[in-house]
């Protein structure tokens, strides 16, 4: 017996001395001592070189050897140090330090340290030498002035509230500009209705995640346009000189029954991959503080990435930084040596104020440093809007951002997280800049956005397009437009080629719905003024009576400074609501629903089932699921 017991032990021994530095894949997952996810937490073999990231659920997956020892490590955290045994999945949790660093850690030779501006100096140590007791702005000018020089340190400790305060705020502090709804107006006394078309969508993706969360809807978050213009249709390519289609469908509106629906749709001209001009792209990132949530910085690495990914030897890439200060990561690179960009971006990492005016100001002078004529040149600003040292309100950046545009470098604005999500400012400086703006809720709407519609994303096909349409008093008792709320020009701003408007990626599509009460009908969304004693009549003649409207569109060319102008004639053709296409009823349900989140005092039948029941008359080809997910929104808001 006595034997027997000591073979068992000695073959307990060999078994696990074989075992030890066998080769196995293991899974894990890393979070908080509260359980929160850690997405983008390193982990580390010891002894080698060896290094992975987790995913957005704080999920890896690795091969190691049995035995040996994982360090993982998350900004904000103590290291914890596990050694693989024989278990397949590691359930890893970290603890908060009571102190860090409130830091941003970069590499190509830098390492910046940033602080609050509560704090009123610091030590600066430039090309070796120290400075010190340097007030914050100084600081910033002394970091501004080494673009292009040595590694620069800023040095700083600091109390910092545990890193737990950096996580998703459920009662959300954001900031939405005031829409005021578009009226009902006489085509007698305003003939003419011009705006800048706009194909944004991140009003929509920014919605999905406020009802996937629970949250209430704030009816200024919702603009109707970047709903609709999320959604792809099926318009036909445009086959002549002009770079986008014209597409128009008249027919009933489903939420008041009194009234008619005309869709206006640009279709731009898809681009072939191979004739794409070479990109000059410069990443400008947030890192302060406030993007230290799991659906920020580590979200923002993610997706820059998955662009990166798109890249080719004739492109080129930069990287900047902004917390208290502008720094720059990673001079201008070929995009096909993602052997340096793609550890640039996984050693960030977030903490100090936010000087976005002077990341601004940063990028766009590596841009023009790096300007490719007749190329792509754009800035990718990724950040939660969230401003605060410098430039700092969102008129100060629009105009910043106007003068940066005349450069001719264009801008691409990432929204990111929530709590103290700063709408107002991404889309005012996505408007004023030449540029166009997305939210990012996901790794998943990241791809969407940045990999499979990045021609749309990237690729400027026509800038500064306007839309003015005249509408046929014997027709039109009155009309409006759905959405565009801030993006209504003026009726002279039409010719006038210094008047600013969107930008139309390759492939872009743009819808726009007018509500139409005509001549004859009896509405009490609308009340008629008398007719004006010098206002001129429409002549009438059958030719001029069969139009509903005329539509005309002007555009410049990315590099141009003229525009170039294109009439279109709609005849007054209604199409049955239940022959209308399914795009013009796809769209209209998607319409339908954001006036309802408006809770619009202009609509009759304010039925959420109606709403999901039009929707679901129009699915078509949804290879992607983007239109059922539409659908689950409107049944989950329904529910909630």
């Amino acid at each position: 017996m006595k034997y027997v017991k000591h073979l068992s032990l000695a073959l307990a021994m060999l078994i696990h001395f074989v075992s030890f530095g066998q080769l196995k894949t293991i899974t894990g997952q890393v979070v908080d001592d509260q359980e929160t996810l850690l997405p983008g937490a390193y982990i580390a073999v010891k002894g080698t070189k060896k290094q992975i990231t987790s995913d957005l659920d704080g999920k890896f997956s690795m091969s190691v050897n049995i035995g040996s020892t994982l360090s993982v490590s998350y900004i904000g955290y103590q290291t914890k140090e596990v050694v693989v045994g024989k278990a397949n999945h590691y359930h890893i949790q970290l603890n908060a330090e009571a102190k860090v660093l409130d830091e941003v850690v970069i590499t190509h030779g830098y390492r910046l340290v940033t602080k609050k501006t509560s704090v009123s100096a610091t030590s600066v140590v430039v090309n070796g030498k120290i400075v010190e007791n340097r007030p914050n702005t100084n600081v910033i000018q002394t970091l501004q002035g080494q673009i292009a020089g040595a590694p620069i340190n800023v040095m700083e400790e600091k109390n910092k509230s545990d890193w737990k305060s950096k996580n998703i705020n459920p009662q959300p502090d954001e900031e939405y500009g005031a829409l005021i709804e578009n009226v009902f107006e006489s085509p007698r006394a305003n003939p003419l209705s011009t705006f800048s078309i706009d194909v944004d969508n991140a009003s929509y993706t920014n919605i999905r995640r406020m009802i996937n969360s629970g949250q209430k809807v704030p009816k200024d978050a919702v603009r109707i346009e970047e709903m609709i213009n999320f959604f792809k249709y099926n318009y036909a390519q445009p086959s002549r000189e002009h770079p986008f289609a014209i597409h128009t469908e008249y027919s009933a509106c489903p939420w008041n029954t009194n009234s008619k629906l005309l869709r206006i749709a640009l279709q731009g001209k898809t681009l072939e991959s191979d004739l794409l001009p070479p990109s000059n792209l410069v990443f400008l990132i947030d890192v302060s503080g406030s993007m230290g949530a799991a659906n920020k910085l580590p979200l923002v690495i993610q997706s820059l990435k998955a662009l990166t990914s798109q890249l080719r030897e004739n492109d080129r890439i930069a990287i900047v930084v902004y917390a208290g200060a502008a720094g720059l990561v990673l001079p201008s690179t070929a995009g096909n040596q993602k052997d340096k960009i793609i550890p640039a971006l996984d050693n960030l990492s977030a903490g100090g104020s936010t000087a976005g005016g002077a990341g601004i100001e940063l990028a766009y002078k590596v841009a023009q440093e790096n300007f490719i004529k007749g190329g792509n040149n754009r800035v990718v600003l990724a950040t939660d809007g969230d401003f605060n040292v410098g430039y700092n309100s969102s008129s100060d950046l629009g105009q910043l951002i106007e003068e940066k545009r005349k450069t001719g470098v264009f801008l691409t604005c990432l929204g990111y997280g929530m709590g103290n999500y700063k709408d107002t400012t991404l889309e005012t400086l996505a408007n004023k800049g030449n540029g166009n703006y997305a939210y990012i809720d996901t790794l998943q709407e990241a791809n969407r956005f940045l990999v499979k519609e990045f021609k749309g994303t990237m690729f400027a096909i026509a800038k500064d397009v306007k839309i003015q349409i005249e509408f046929n008093p014997s027709l039109v008792k009155a009309y409006r437009l759905i959405g565009y709320e801030n993006r209504k020009l003026r009726p002279e701003d039409f010719k006038n080629d210094a008047i600013d408007a969107g930008e139309l990626g390759s492939g872009h599509t743009v819808t726009a719905f007018y509500e139409i009460i005509p001549t004859g009908v009896e509405s009490n969304l609308f009340v008629a003024t008398d007719d004006l004693k010098y206002t001129p009549k429409v002549a009438t003649n059958a030719q001029l009576n069969s139009e509903l409207a005329t539509v005309k569109f002007r555009y410049k060319k990315p590099d141009g400074d003229r525009s170039t102008e294109m009439t279109r004639v709609i005849q007054n053709i209604e199409i049955g609501a239940h022959n209308a296409s399914p795009d013009f009823r796809f769209a209209a349900a998607v319409a339908w629903f954001g006036l309802y989140l408006r809770d619009s005092k202009l609509i009759q039948n304010k039925s959420v089932t109606d709403i999901e029941n039009l929707a679901n008359t129009a699915i078509g080809q949804d290879k992607e699921g983007y239109r059922y997910e539409l659908i689950r929104l409107v049944n989950t808001f329904h529910h909630n």
